[in-house]
């Protein structure tokens, strides 16, 4: 299995090719922004459709919205770029000796020697005041839940070291933003946020496990676990399980956020959310070759989409 080259110019070889950080930023902003994964967005989508998938599912919840949802949704975008941004910067400090020995990582920022370790850490210090400085901006619930989030974050870098597993600690991390979102909403967390999230975990470990999939052959020589070394040559098994519980769980947290008040208009396209992004899934493990990096990376990309389904259909259901 092949993986990507590095690139010139202190690009890092996995980047979407074109990026604005590349060809836009400012050459002294490039090394931080890449720390942040900047010229990579897909994970701040992957952290904030959970985020918007609770503020949907609880305004249909509550049969209420307001201006102050407006800002929910903009405040949670703005927060998951910036926590996004200080978590691969944590999540590099961290891994800096694996990175170095893994082809497709070797040209990331610190092991590349584009940015020292002091830098890094004010680099994420400085993006994690400034979400803190939105997180502000919600209700107590919200704040507490955000602050809350810090622990799974801390962990995850050090999960791949003692678990076959860590993609579940990744779980816990990035879809904290439903439960989050839900409260700064409500003020409160109900059951059917909990199943939301616990939905999202199922769609993580689909999708990080195809990702993980491209580094199995150096995480093996270096000692890192991964559901990608642990699944082998069953790994399309388990991801039709996790299609399944990613699908069942978001189905009954439609169901009981729509329950009894919905119109029979909003509760088909509620639950026509879950049904279509089952079926991206499912288009995805079609064209699932765990020996391609290139396809792994192309359908780990595409997971943007499959999370942009359901809220497509949440909003649908909110304006029915």
């Amino acid at each position: 299995m092949q993986s990507p080259p590095a690139a010139p110019d202190g690009q890092v070889a996995d980047a979407v090719k074109g990026n604005w950080v590349d060809t836009m930023a400012p050459a002294w902003s490039r090394p931080y922004l890449r720390l942040s994964r900047a010229d990579r967005p897909i994970g701040t989508w992957l952290l904030l459709l959970p985020c918007w998938w609770g503020l949907a599912l609880a305004m249909i919840h509550d049969q209420r919205a307001g201006p102050e949802d407006l800002w929910i949704a903009v405040g949670c975008a703005l927060g998951a770029w910036l926590m996004r941004g200080a978590g691969c910067t944590w999540n590099d400090i961290t891994d800096r000796d694996f990175d170095n020995s893994v082809e497709r990582t070797r040209s990331r920022p610190i092991p590349s020697g584009q940015v020292s370790v002091k830098g890094a850490v004010i680099w994420m210090c400085t993006q994690s005041l400034l979400a803190f400085c939105i997180l502000l901006t919600f209700n107590m619930t919200a704040i507490a839940l955000g602050a809350l989030a810090l622990l799974p974050v801390a962990i995850y870098p050090f999960a791949k070291r003692f678990t076959w597993w860590p993609q579940v600690f990744l779980g816990l991390a990035f879809n904290w933003g439903a439960l989050l979102a839900w409260a700064a909403h409500s003020g409160t967390v109900h059951a059917p946020a909990v199943l939301l999230y616990l939905a999202g975990i199922a769609w993580t470990l689909f999708y990080d496990t195809i990702y993980a999939h491209q580094d199995t052959e150096d995480d093996a020589l270096i000692g890192v676990k991964s559901t990608a070394r642990l699944f082998g040559d069953k790994t399309a098994t388990w991801l039709r399980r996790f299609l399944m519980a990613t699908v069942g769980l978001m189905g009954l947290a439609v169901i009981f956020s729509a329950l009894p008040e919905a119109s029979v208009l909003a509760m088909v396209l509620v639950l026509a959310g879950p049904w279509a992004m089952g079926w991206h899934m499912a288009w995805q493990l079609r064209g699932l070759d765990i020996e391609d990096s290139a396809k792994l990376l192309q359908l780990f990309r595409v997971n943007r989409d499959t999370g942009m389904i359901p809220l497509l259909f949440f909003v649908a259901a909110l304006l029915a």
